[in-house]
Protein backbone atom coordinates (compact mmCIF):
# COMPACT_ATOMS: atom_id res chain seq x y z
CA UNK A 1 0.00 0.00 0.00
CA UNK A 2 1.29 3.30 -0.84
CA UNK A 3 1.64 5.48 1.79
CA UNK A 4 0.69 9.45 0.98
CA UNK A 5 3.12 11.91 1.37
CA UNK A 6 2.10 14.52 3.94
CA UNK A 7 0.45 18.15 2.60
CA UNK A 8 2.94 20.97 2.46
CA UNK A 9 2.38 23.40 5.39
CA UNK A 10 1.04 26.78 4.56
CA UNK A 11 0.37 30.24 7.04
CA UNK A 12 -1.69 33.10 6.46
CA UNK A 13 2.32 34.86 6.53
CA UNK A 14 4.20 35.25 3.75
CA UNK A 15 7.16 34.72 6.04
CA UNK A 16 8.55 30.87 6.40
CA UNK A 17 8.02 28.66 9.17
CA UNK A 18 10.79 28.98 11.69
CA UNK A 19 12.25 26.40 12.82
CA UNK A 20 15.14 26.06 15.52
CA UNK A 21 16.60 23.17 14.08
CA UNK A 22 19.17 23.81 11.12
CA UNK A 23 17.75 23.88 7.13
CA UNK A 24 19.91 21.24 5.08
CA UNK A 25 18.05 21.45 2.25
CA UNK A 26 20.56 23.19 0.33
CA UNK A 27 23.07 20.52 0.80
CA UNK A 28 20.22 17.76 -0.14
CA UNK A 29 19.17 16.91 3.23
CA UNK A 30 15.40 16.85 4.79
CA UNK A 31 13.88 20.88 4.69
CA UNK A 32 13.26 20.61 7.99
CA UNK A 33 14.83 17.77 10.74
CA UNK A 34 14.35 17.14 14.27
CA UNK A 35 18.17 15.99 15.95
CA UNK A 36 16.44 14.84 19.04
CA UNK A 37 13.74 12.63 17.96
CA UNK A 38 15.68 11.24 15.65
CA UNK A 39 18.30 9.96 18.09
CA UNK A 40 15.07 8.68 20.03
CA UNK A 41 13.84 6.82 17.07
CA UNK A 42 17.57 5.41 16.70
CA UNK A 43 17.37 3.83 20.08
CA UNK A 44 14.29 2.18 19.53
CA UNK A 45 15.09 0.66 16.00
CA UNK A 46 18.13 -0.46 17.30
CA UNK A 47 16.46 -2.13 20.52
CA UNK A 48 13.85 -3.47 18.47
CA UNK A 49 16.74 -5.48 17.06
CA UNK A 50 18.14 -6.86 20.01
CA UNK A 51 16.61 -9.83 22.16
CA UNK A 52 19.14 -9.32 25.11
CA UNK A 53 18.89 -5.17 24.74
CA UNK A 54 22.26 -3.26 25.25
CA UNK A 55 24.43 -0.98 27.60
CA UNK A 56 24.62 2.48 27.51
CA UNK A 57 27.69 2.40 25.71
CA UNK A 58 26.54 -0.80 23.30
CA UNK A 59 23.68 1.03 22.24
CA UNK A 60 25.87 4.10 21.45
CA UNK A 61 28.13 2.36 19.48
CA UNK A 62 24.85 0.59 17.91
CA UNK A 63 23.64 4.20 17.03
CA UNK A 64 27.07 5.86 15.88
CA UNK A 65 26.79 8.17 18.56
CA UNK A 66 28.19 9.40 21.90
CA UNK A 67 26.81 8.49 25.11
CA UNK A 68 26.16 11.83 25.97
CA UNK A 69 24.37 12.51 23.40
CA UNK A 70 21.80 9.40 24.24
CA UNK A 71 22.04 9.51 27.73
CA UNK A 72 18.80 11.84 27.69
CA UNK A 73 17.24 10.59 25.63
CA UNK A 74 17.49 7.17 27.15
CA UNK A 75 16.80 8.13 30.61
CA UNK A 76 13.27 9.93 28.86
CA UNK A 77 12.40 6.78 26.92
CA UNK A 78 12.85 4.73 30.31
CA UNK A 79 10.77 7.26 31.87
CA UNK A 80 7.70 6.65 29.44
CA UNK A 81 7.97 3.43 29.74
CA UNK A 82 9.09 2.59 26.17
CA UNK A 83 12.75 0.98 27.73
CA UNK A 84 13.55 -0.39 30.47
CA UNK A 85 17.01 -1.14 32.96
CA UNK A 86 17.52 -4.50 34.01
CA UNK A 87 19.74 -5.11 36.80
CA UNK A 88 22.93 -5.06 34.69
CA UNK A 89 22.27 -1.89 33.06
CA UNK A 90 21.06 -3.15 30.14
CA UNK A 91 18.07 -1.22 27.80
CA UNK A 92 15.60 -3.31 26.40
CA UNK A 93 12.27 -2.62 24.59
CA UNK A 94 9.17 -2.96 26.59
CA UNK A 95 5.58 -3.82 25.15
CA UNK A 96 4.64 -0.25 25.07
CA UNK A 97 4.47 0.42 21.89
CA UNK A 98 2.92 -2.86 21.31
CA UNK A 99 0.48 -1.59 23.32
CA UNK A 100 0.42 1.60 21.49
CA UNK A 101 -0.48 -0.17 18.60
CA UNK A 102 -2.95 -2.17 19.64
CA UNK A 103 -5.35 1.02 20.27
CA UNK A 104 -5.44 1.49 16.63
CA UNK A 105 -9.43 0.31 16.01
CA UNK A 106 -8.49 -1.95 12.75
CA UNK A 107 -5.84 -4.13 15.48
CA UNK A 108 -8.17 -4.00 17.71
CA UNK A 109 -11.54 -5.34 15.95
CA UNK A 110 -9.31 -7.77 14.27
CA UNK A 111 -8.04 -9.36 17.79
CA UNK A 112 -11.60 -9.14 19.30
CA UNK A 113 -12.93 -11.05 16.65
CA UNK A 114 -10.18 -13.23 16.32
CA UNK A 115 -10.03 -14.40 20.40
CA UNK A 116 -12.83 -16.75 20.64
CA UNK A 117 -12.04 -18.26 17.25
CA UNK A 118 -8.67 -18.67 18.62
CA UNK A 119 -9.96 -20.14 21.70
CA UNK A 120 -12.41 -22.69 19.51
CA UNK A 121 -9.09 -23.87 17.46
CA UNK A 122 -7.57 -24.55 20.12
CA UNK A 123 -9.83 -26.54 22.14
CA UNK A 124 -10.76 -28.61 19.22
CA UNK A 125 -7.18 -28.99 18.04
CA UNK A 126 -5.68 -29.73 21.66
CA UNK A 127 -3.09 -27.37 20.39
CA UNK A 128 -2.07 -23.70 21.29
CA UNK A 129 -2.46 -21.26 18.50
CA UNK A 130 -1.34 -17.69 17.47
CA UNK A 131 -2.69 -15.01 15.05
CA UNK A 132 0.44 -13.27 13.47
CA UNK A 133 0.95 -9.96 11.25
CA UNK A 134 3.60 -8.23 9.15
CA UNK A 135 4.86 -4.99 10.88
CA UNK A 136 8.00 -3.07 10.02
CA UNK A 137 9.81 -6.06 8.34
CA UNK A 138 8.93 -8.89 10.54
CA UNK A 139 5.93 -11.07 12.23
CA UNK A 140 4.53 -9.75 15.21
CA UNK A 141 2.52 -12.31 17.52
CA UNK A 142 -1.03 -10.09 18.35
CA UNK A 143 -2.55 -12.76 20.07
CA UNK A 144 -2.65 -16.28 21.15
CA UNK A 145 -4.17 -19.32 23.09
CA UNK A 146 -2.66 -21.74 25.05
CA UNK A 147 -3.52 -25.87 24.29
CA UNK A 148 -6.17 -26.92 27.32
CA UNK A 149 -3.65 -29.92 26.93
CA UNK A 150 -0.96 -30.48 30.31
CA UNK A 151 1.68 -29.38 28.34
CA UNK A 152 1.92 -27.13 25.45
CA UNK A 153 4.00 -25.01 22.99
CA UNK A 154 3.19 -21.37 22.24
CA UNK A 155 4.54 -17.70 21.52
CA UNK A 156 4.20 -15.28 23.27
CA UNK A 157 2.28 -12.20 22.53
CA UNK A 158 4.36 -8.96 21.10
CA UNK A 159 7.13 -11.69 20.00
CA UNK A 160 8.73 -11.03 16.76
CA UNK A 161 9.68 -13.78 14.55
CA UNK A 162 11.16 -14.31 11.06
CA UNK A 163 9.70 -13.11 7.65
CA UNK A 164 11.50 -15.42 5.76
CA UNK A 165 11.93 -18.67 7.58
CA UNK A 166 8.49 -19.19 9.67
CA UNK A 167 5.59 -20.56 8.04
CA UNK A 168 3.21 -17.45 9.04
CA UNK A 169 5.74 -15.16 7.12
CA UNK A 170 5.43 -17.35 4.12
CA UNK A 171 1.99 -17.52 4.66
CA UNK A 172 2.09 -13.16 4.97
CA UNK A 173 4.19 -13.29 1.86
CA UNK A 174 2.66 -15.58 -0.57
CA UNK A 175 -0.85 -14.20 -0.29
CA UNK A 176 0.56 -10.20 -1.07
CA UNK A 177 0.74 -9.22 -5.23
CA UNK A 178 4.38 -9.30 -6.40
CA UNK A 179 4.57 -5.33 -5.49
CA UNK A 180 3.49 -5.56 -1.61
CA UNK A 181 5.75 -8.80 -1.73
CA UNK A 182 8.72 -6.97 -2.90
CA UNK A 183 8.57 -3.87 -0.79
CA UNK A 184 8.18 -6.24 2.40
CA UNK A 185 11.19 -8.09 1.29
CA UNK A 186 13.04 -4.85 0.65
CA UNK A 187 12.11 -3.58 4.26
CA UNK A 188 13.00 -6.97 6.03
CA UNK A 189 14.87 -6.93 9.02
CA UNK A 190 15.63 -9.71 10.94
CA UNK A 191 15.55 -11.32 14.02
CA UNK A 192 17.68 -12.97 16.09
CA UNK A 193 18.37 -16.68 15.58
CA UNK A 194 16.41 -16.06 11.71
CA UNK A 195 18.01 -18.54 9.32
CA UNK A 196 19.45 -17.69 5.79
CA UNK A 197 16.95 -18.93 2.85
CA UNK A 198 18.19 -18.90 -1.11
CA UNK A 199 16.06 -16.67 -2.82
CA UNK A 200 15.04 -19.26 -5.26
CA UNK A 201 14.08 -21.61 -2.69
CA UNK A 202 11.83 -19.16 -1.10
CA UNK A 203 10.03 -18.13 -3.91
CA UNK A 204 9.67 -22.04 -5.00
CA UNK A 205 8.01 -21.80 -1.14
CA UNK A 206 5.42 -19.25 -1.57
CA UNK A 207 4.32 -20.82 -5.09
CA UNK A 208 3.61 -23.68 -3.39
CA UNK A 209 2.20 -22.18 -0.26
CA UNK A 210 -0.27 -20.14 -2.46
CA UNK A 211 -1.19 -23.53 -4.74
CA UNK A 212 -1.59 -25.53 -1.65
CA UNK A 213 -3.94 -22.54 -0.03
CA UNK A 214 -1.59 -22.87 3.11
CA UNK A 215 1.43 -23.22 4.73
CA UNK A 216 2.38 -26.55 6.44
CA UNK A 217 6.43 -27.37 7.54
CA UNK A 218 8.45 -28.48 10.10
CA UNK A 219 9.88 -25.60 12.62
CA UNK A 220 13.13 -24.33 11.59
CA UNK A 221 13.74 -23.14 14.87
CA UNK A 222 12.64 -26.06 17.15
CA UNK A 223 12.56 -29.93 16.62
CA UNK A 224 9.53 -31.83 17.01
CA UNK A 225 7.06 -28.80 15.90
CA UNK A 226 5.20 -28.81 12.51
CA UNK A 227 3.56 -25.58 11.94
CA UNK A 228 0.67 -24.89 9.99
CA UNK A 229 -0.33 -21.43 8.85
CA UNK A 230 -3.35 -20.20 6.60
CA UNK A 231 -4.33 -16.79 5.76
CA UNK A 232 -6.86 -14.25 7.26
CA UNK A 233 -8.04 -12.07 4.37
CA UNK A 234 -9.85 -9.09 4.24
CA UNK A 235 -11.52 -6.88 2.59
CA UNK A 236 -10.91 -6.70 -1.03
CA UNK A 237 -9.58 -10.00 -0.62
CA UNK A 238 -6.14 -8.76 0.70
CA UNK A 239 -3.85 -11.04 3.44
CA UNK A 240 -4.07 -9.14 6.44
CA UNK A 241 -2.57 -12.08 9.10
CA UNK A 242 -1.88 -15.31 9.43
CA UNK A 243 -3.25 -18.13 11.75
CA UNK A 244 -0.42 -20.64 12.78
CA UNK A 245 -0.89 -23.76 14.83
CA UNK A 246 2.80 -24.75 16.03
CA UNK A 247 1.26 -28.31 15.87
CA UNK A 248 3.17 -31.23 19.10
CA UNK A 249 2.38 -34.96 18.24
CA UNK A 250 1.34 -36.49 21.21
CA UNK A 251 2.67 -40.48 21.51
CA UNK A 252 1.43 -41.75 24.86
CA UNK A 253 -2.04 -43.79 24.66
CA UNK A 254 -4.31 -39.72 24.68
CA UNK A 255 -5.81 -40.11 21.02
CA UNK A 256 -6.08 -36.54 19.49
CA UNK A 257 -6.57 -34.82 16.34
CA UNK A 258 -3.61 -35.61 13.89
CA UNK A 259 -2.14 -33.10 11.47
CA UNK A 260 -4.60 -34.00 8.68
CA UNK A 261 -7.65 -33.22 11.54
CA UNK A 262 -5.99 -30.44 12.70
CA UNK A 263 -5.02 -28.68 9.18
CA UNK A 264 -9.21 -29.23 8.85
CA UNK A 265 -9.72 -27.27 11.59
CA UNK A 266 -7.23 -24.21 11.13
CA UNK A 267 -8.62 -23.85 7.61
CA UNK A 268 -11.95 -23.44 9.38
CA UNK A 269 -11.02 -21.22 11.67
CA UNK A 270 -9.00 -18.92 9.20
CA UNK A 271 -12.02 -18.98 6.46
CA UNK A 272 -14.74 -17.79 9.28
CA UNK A 273 -12.47 -14.74 11.03
CA UNK A 274 -12.02 -13.74 7.12
CA UNK A 275 -15.66 -13.70 6.38
CA UNK A 276 -15.65 -11.52 9.62
CA UNK A 277 -13.01 -8.92 8.34
CA UNK A 278 -14.73 -8.33 4.84
CA UNK A 279 -13.54 -11.08 2.65
CA UNK A 280 -15.70 -12.12 0.13
CA UNK A 281 -14.38 -15.06 -0.71
CA UNK A 282 -11.55 -17.67 1.06
CA UNK A 283 -9.61 -19.73 -1.30
CA UNK A 284 -9.04 -23.11 0.56
CA UNK A 285 -7.12 -25.02 -2.17
CA UNK A 286 -7.64 -28.49 -0.03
Amino acid sequence: MNQKKPSSLSTSSSEPLSSSEPDDESEGGPRYTAPALEKGLDILEALADSATGYTLNELAQKVGRKVSEIFRMAVTLERRGFVQVDENDRYALTLRMFELAHRQQPLKSLVSAALPLLRELANRSRQSCHLAMYQGGRVVVIAQVESPERWSFGLKVGVMMGLTDTSSGHVLLAFRDEIDRARMLGTHIRVEGEQDIDPGELFAILREVRERGHAAMPSRQIRGITNIAFPVMGAADHVIAAINVPHLERIDQKVGPDLVQVREIVASIAARLSALMGASGYNDNE
